[in-house]
Order: structure tokens, then C-alpha cells, then sequence
């Protein structure tokens, strides 16, 4: 992979495979694979949320 290929879709890959891993890890089980599920599903939301929280860059 390229650097360039990395900077553009590397956290969008890492989002969908922690995704699925969080959606298989919910139907596998029950104790810590619900705690892999919710780390799994959550971690696209946290992502998503601190964007929307952080404050904006002033323009230049």
C-alpha cells in the first residue's frame, strides 16, 4: 500500500473492520463479548462524535 492509499482510506478500513468485529462479537456470546461488541460498535461513534465536537480551525 502507498502512503497516499493509507492517508485516504486507513481509518475508514480500520472503522468498518473494528464494525465488524463489534456486529460478530455481539452474535458470538454473551460476558466479555459483549464488551468487544460495544469497544467494536462504539469506536466509529466516538470517532464520529469527537469530530463533531472539536472545535473549528479558524480560516487563514
Amino acid at each position: 500500500m502507498t502512503a497516499a492509499f493509507r492517508a485516504l482510506w486507513g481509518m475508514p478500513i480500520l472503522l468498518g473492520v473494528l464494525t465488524a468485529l463489534g456486529l460478530v462479537a455481539g452474535l458470538l456470546g454473551d460476558g466479555w463479548w459483549d464488551l468487544l461488541s460495544v469497544a467494536g460498535l462504539g469506536a466509529p461513534v466516538a470517532v464520529g462524535a469527537w469530530h463533531l465536537l472539536k472545535p473549528a480551525k479558524p480560516p487563514h
